[in-house]
């Protein structure tokens, strides 16, 4: 059975080399918007999986990271003397205009935190060190927002908000779902630096963050946390969801990854069962014969599964050799492809059966035909 299986595959080779072409076409667009979605989900609370804190304390009605409001410094005290909290540290988020060296300006997210405090942000560092945060108006830059900033280096002096600050390092994996470069600052910098706060007031912090006793539950303590008005509090894991879950579901940005990878699912489908139909009308009469001289039913569907698990394999194969070829550049955009063995693993699970599904109508039209159809002129 496989002898003719393959026997039909290699006899039109034409028609072989543009079905490999569409489940190629399938598993690229698959892999891209799966991979583009998986960096979308990371980067959008990249931070809040990175930083060393247990639990995230936030103005009252602020469920994600990218919306979060200042609310009032004293609110720190009054989570520093809650029972099980080990350690208790502020965090400024806002936002900044930044004049590039070409004379136009960029906004920047500006992250500021108190250097000494080991919240581990940022946390890999290529450049520089986190320790020269301390003198102010000193900034630290993501690599990957490095073309955008017109190329700055460590030791470069550039103006935010008509203030000079000197770049000090530059970190490594800090990449903004908004695609706004991240720039990490001492907390009075930040703070002085951010339009948000210059409006609410000094007095104002962005997020608190919290380490808990080791021999404290993160749900007792941030149920305490809770008895203090005017902020919410989440253990990171939730904090970290909730973020995830504002951009993929709430602005329906996962619906559309998810209708662009059914697309390419479904084109697969359409040109993979269009293949093997076409390949079945034409052996009709070999199926007829093989039924004649005793092949079962489970034959010939093993004969049909058959083909159309090599096209999936084979174009797997050249599918992924060609994302992953292409994912340096499709990266140099600025854009984050996550890849994992999970992921290669379910893409293939996806491929194998796209291309059994296909073949659902051809193996029914191959079931039912007539073995006498041999005998017929």
């Amino acid at each position: 059975m496989f002898f003719i299986a393959w026997r039909h595959l290699l006899k039109e080779r034409t028609r072989l080399a543009l079905t490999l072409v569409g489940v190629t076409f399938a598993v690229v667009l698959m892999f891209f918007d799966v991979g583009a979605y998986l960096g979308f989900v990371r980067a959008s609370s990249v931070l809040i999986d990175h930083a060393n804190a247990d639990i995230w304390v936030t103005r009252e009605n602020n469920r994600n990271f990218d919306s979060s409001r200042p609310f009032p410094e004293r609110k720190l005290w009054k989570v520093r003397q809650v029972r099980g909290v080990a350690r208790a540290e502020p965090v400024a988020k806002g936002w900044a205009q930044m004049k590039l060296n070409n004379g136009s300006t960029e906004t920047v997210m500006l992250v500021g935190l108190d250097p000494d405090a080991g919240l581990g942000l940022p946390w890999k560092l290529g450049e520089g060190a986190l320790r020269s945060l301390r003198t102010d108006n000193t900034i630290i830059v993501d690599e990957s927002s490095l073309a955008k900033l017109g190329g700055v280096a460590v030791g470069d002096a550039v103006e935010v908000v008509d203030t000079t600050v000197t770049v000090v390092g530059i970190c490594e994996d800090v990449k903004s779902f908004t695609t706004y470069p991240i720039i990490f600052a001492n907390y009075e910098t930040a703070k002085r630096l951010s339009g948000v706060y210059r409006l609410s007031g000094a007095d104002q912090t962005t997020f608190i963050l919290v380490s808990v006793d080791p021999s404290e539950s993160v749900e007792a303590v941030v149920s305490r946390l809770r008895a203090i008005e005017g902020i919410d509090v989440y253990a990171r894991d939730e904090f970290s969801r909730r973020t995830r879950d504002y951009w993929i579901v709430q602005t329906g940005m996962g619906v559309g990854f998810g209708l662009t990878a059914l697309l390419g699912f479904l084109v697969g489908m359409v040109i993979v069962g269009q293949t093997i139909y076409s390949s079945t009308i034409e052996h009709l009469r070999e199926y007829g014969t093989l039924k004649a001289i005793g092949a079962t039913g489970r034959e010939i569907v093993a004969l049909i599964a058959y083909q159309a698990v090599v096209y999936a394999v084979l174009g797997y194969l050249v599918g992924v050799a060609i994302a992953m070829s292409a994912r340096q550049g499709y990266e140099s955009l600025g854009l984050k492809l996550v890849t994992t063995p999970g992921m290669g693993v379910g893409m293939f699970v996806v491929t194998v059966a796209m291309c059994l599904g296909a073949s659902i109508v051809s193996v029914r039209r191959a079931l039912r035909v007539d073995p006498a159809l041999v005998f017929r002129g």
